[in-house]
């Protein structure tokens, strides 16, 4: 009797399968206790692009914890900061904003300029700040996971994965729910000038209630998104899709699945942890430049073959610069 209970559990949960092809890295999980709901390619290394923003807002919440700064704390534009690619705030050299404001503005508006202002303020030196970047997210167990900048723009040392992203996800909700709004707000206002979110899931899809996206050619367009309904939570981490619109709708369908089978995972799902590690198919994340956004410029292809850094050469193209969110 008792077996025959436990199959059919089992077959009602396959009916409640997700009916999703196979893609770029995905992972659904409920946050408060890690339980997986779903995943695809969750150890397969990759570039965060402006999900790297999530860490930053990270490092800075612990150290408003701290009392090593405040929410009005001024963050000053640096000469540094000024030179970032957009998307930025653009604001003049030796123009300030408050703390609270700036880290509002980076994940919002993802503003590039903005994320080193807040690394030299609170880290002292963007290099300090990138250094406590990875000591968090060694401690965070964010094993496939290495900072270069605390913004996300293009970088080859820069990397995660669908997993350690979640757990980073986890974590900002966890221990820091008093900045849980931060995440859930669909504009801000700095002076005259309203800046409108790029997550257009907190707009379109029923419970969403955060995280962040972010795009660069190489990696495709990515996103961490949270949702609640009914009192439970989930939150979907989508690496790598074509378009905006294909990886709103994947994270869409993946959480609607996963509050479809809440029952049945909650009963029978792995945790972050105890999910199986996937061996790599690569050492390096995957570079999808030549898909997402064509080949890459002349200038930058003979870089390559120079010893010259290719990033000195990325930033400042059309597609890259402007597409950073």
């Amino acid at each position: 009797m008792l077996r025959r209970a436990f199959l059919s559990i089992l077959a009602g949960a396959a009916l409640l399968a997700p009916s999703i092809a196979t893609a770029s890295p995905a992972l659904v999980f409920e946050p408060y206790n890690g339980t997986v709901f779903y995943s695809e390619d969750p150890d397969a290394l990759w570039f965060p692009a402006s999900l790297t923003k999530l860490m930053t807002a990270y490092v800075a919440f612990h150290a408003l914890r701290d009392g090593e700064v405040k929410p009005d704390t001024q963050v000053i534009c640096s000469k540094n900061a000024s030179k970032q690619a957009p998307t930025k705030l653009g604001l003049p050299v030796g123009k300030s904003i408050d703390l609270e404001t700036a880290l509002k503005v980076i994940i919002v508006k993802s503003a590039n300029d903005v994320a080193v202002m807040v690394a030299e303020t609170v880290g002292g030196s963007e290099e300090g700040f990138i250094a406590r970047m990875n000591a968090a997210a060694k401690k965070l167990g964010m094993t496939n996971t290495h900072f270069a900048n605390p913004h996300g723009l293009p970088d080859e040392r820069q990397q995660t994965s669908a997993r350690d992203l979640a757990r980073l996800a986890r974590a900002l909700i966890i221990e820091f729910p008093e900045h849980a709004d931060i995440f859930a707000q669909t504009h801000v206002q700095v002076g005259q000038k309203q800046l409108r979110t790029h997550n257009g899931l907190l707009i379109t899809f029923d419970g969403a209630d955060g995280m962040k996206t972010g795009f660069i050619c190489d990696s495709g367009f990515n996103i961490v998104v949270s949702a609640t309904r009914n009192g439970r939570k989930l939150v979907a981490v989508v690496l790598g899709e074509p378009s905006t619109r294909v990886r709103n709708a994947r994270a869409a369908q993946l959480l609607e699945n996963g509050f479809k089978r809440y029952f049945w995972k909650s009963l029978f799902g792995t945790s972050l942890d105890g999910l199986a590690v996937q061996a790599k198919v690569d050492d390096t994340p995957a570079h999808l430049r030549s898909v997402i956004c064509g080949p890459r410029p002349k200038r930058e292809r003979r870089a390559r073959k120079s010893s010259l850094s290719p990033e000195l050469f990325r930033l400042d193209t059309p597609v890259a610069a402007s597409a950073v969110n």
